[in-house]
């Protein structure tokens, strides 16, 4: 064990033995083999609501997972077939996988956790319209689910990747507000052996009964970390082995001996996203798209993300039916700007402020204080539209507020997977659509996407879809960021190959072939 992380690994020991009489595994004689990750808040492990979160990646499985290219493979379903004549999946589940807690994994789970999803009026779920498309969920025994589908839908083998949930722990109870959230029991490569939440440590350990490979790191303890200079601090003291970082962060490694950085690729963006609920952007929703011509992207990547990263001009640009250049319709000049602006009524006020029907171009966007690249980005945006004559006020929140009547907040969102993610999150009545977007050929575009069986055709109509998101967006985009890792030298076996998706996740993908030596 280096030296380094002794301190640590004492202070670790001491609290997995005091809370032993909780359920902890006594590991005060070796820490050799576990990972410790300096995560990213969390307050409850579920699939149905926790979408983009690493540790319910590894903790829960679906009939569904991803391979190294993001494509949809069978992981609790040993095989599965379509009936594209009745538009009905059936999947033959693999026998003796049993829950965290011993109890056998059958074809009831399956039909509990997706009728669970669709007809529960208690389940808001941002994923929910995802499974819309879904008519019947029907297990004729034990180790055969028949999934029969309303609509075609062509992104159904992604989205069969949700996790299951165990319906002996929460038939009959509400899940949205269940223990069971912070005490979760999956079916997954790990499972959880402590959840400190005063002294933000989740400890899991590998389920020795996993059905397929059994992870060769035995433990992991998952540190939540907030704010971003101190999951550098915790790598750089041997407080961690592993953790994302900003790109500024993780240039300090490059190169230092102990360490190794790992850069993904990420569909995951940064962008203001406005709230088309609130009454400046009822009035002013014409005048988001002309904002692109004032922001300074290519100085946004060069300075915030270190060059980390590429422009913006598309919500699913990296995504393999997306990037169409024609999209690519803004540049940055300020004449462009000006001229833009005065075809849509605003007038420069004394102040230098635009204003319209009496109204100044002044708008809020919340963002969280303790992401330095997000607050970096918001207030660098500030600065070159102040320049061109609109004032963006930066309100910085410990947690995003969707009910204080702020006009937007500086968002990230990612499609890794298939372009339909899109759909939820900008169609009209979309399960995601938190900021109200709404236009009605976005909506027939990626409804008539949705329902397309042909790639080529489903390609051209993402182009469509990007083109017209362009000319009326709900985001002013700025650029993409690269998934900055690092960890210990002693840690092997992460794949940079993989697509990442919002906040780098997704990292883990195969953990079960990673090698831990300390």
């Amino acid at each position: 064990m280096k030296s380094k992380k002794v301190f640590f690994g004492m202070a670790v020991c001491a609290l997995i033995l005091v809370c032993m009489t909780a359920g902890c595994v006594d590991t005060a004689t070796d820490m050799s083999n576990t990972l410790v990750y300096a995560g990213e808040g969390v307050d409850s492990i579920n699939p149905i609501f926790d979408t983009h979160g690493e540790l319910t990646n590894v903790v829960f499985s679906g009939l569904m997972t991803y391979d190294a290219n993001n494509q949809p493979i069978v992981d609790l379903a040993e095989s599965y077939t379509y009936d594209d004549k009745n538009m009905t999946y059936t999947f033959k589940l693999k026998k003796g996988v049993t829950w965290h807690d011993g109890e056998p994994f059958t074809a009831d789970d399956v039909v509990f956790t997706y009728n669970t999803m669709l007809t529960d009026a208690a389940v808001s779920s941002s994923v929910r319209s995802d499974y819309e498309d879904i008519a019947t969920v029907t297990a004729p025994d034990d180790y055969t689910v028949v999934i029969t589908m309303d609509k075609y839908n062509a992104a159904m083998l992604d989205y069969f990747a949700l996790g299951i949930l165990p319906k002996h722990l929460l038939e009959g109870k509400d899940i949205a507000t269940d223990s069971f959230n912070q005490n979760p029991i999956g079916t997954g490569k790990y499972k959880l052996s402590d959840w400190d939440t005063a002294g933000g440590m989740i400890i899991l350990e590998r389920n020795t009964d996993y059905y397929g490979n059994v992870p060769n790191i035995e433990r992991v303890i998952y540190k939540t970390v907030g704010v971003e200079s101190t999951k550098a601090t915790m790598l750089m003291t041997g407080e961690a082995d592993l953790a994302w970082l900003n790109s500024n962060y993780a240039k300090q490694f490059r190169g230092k001996s102990g360490y190794t950085n790992y850069d993904f690729q990420t569909a995951d963006y940064r962008g203001a996203a406005m709230d088309f609920r609130t009454d400046f952007w009822k009035k002013n929703g014409d005048s988001v798209g002309v904002l692109n011509y004032a922001i300074d992207k290519d100085a946004i990547v060069n300075s915030v993300l270190d060059g980390r990263g590429i422009v913006a001009f598309s919500p699913m640009q990296l995504n393999s039916y997306g990037g169409d250049t024609a999209a690519d319709i803004y540049s940055y000049n300020l004449t462009k700007f000006a001229e833009e602006m005065e075809k849509l009524g605003w007038v420069k006020g004394s102040d230098g402020i635009y204003e319209r029907n009496g109204q100044k171009f002044h708008f809020t966007i919340q963002t969280r204080d303790y992401e330095e690249e997000r607050v970096d980005i918001a207030n660098l945006m500030s600065q070159m539209l102040e320049t061109a004559g609109v004032d963006m006020e930066v309100v910085l929140v410990t947690k995003f507020d969707w009910n204080s009547g702020y006009n937007g907040f500086l968002a990230g969102y990612a499609t890794e997977y298939d372009p339909d993610m899109m759909y939820a999150q900008f169609t009209t009545n979309g399960s995601s659509n938190t900021m109200k977007y709404s236009n009605a050929e976005v909506d027939e575009i990626l409804t008539q996407a949705r329902h397309e069986a042909n790639p080529s055709v489903r390609k051209q109509l993402y182009g469509e879809f990007e083109q017209v998101f362009a000319e009326t967006p709900g985001v002013l985009l700025t650029a993409y960021l690269e998934g900055n890792y690092v960890g210990i030298d002693g840690l092997s076996g992460l794949n940079t190959d993989k697509l990442l998706g919002h906040h780098a996740v997704g990292v883990m993908w195969n953990i079960e072939n990673w090698t831990l030596s300390k």
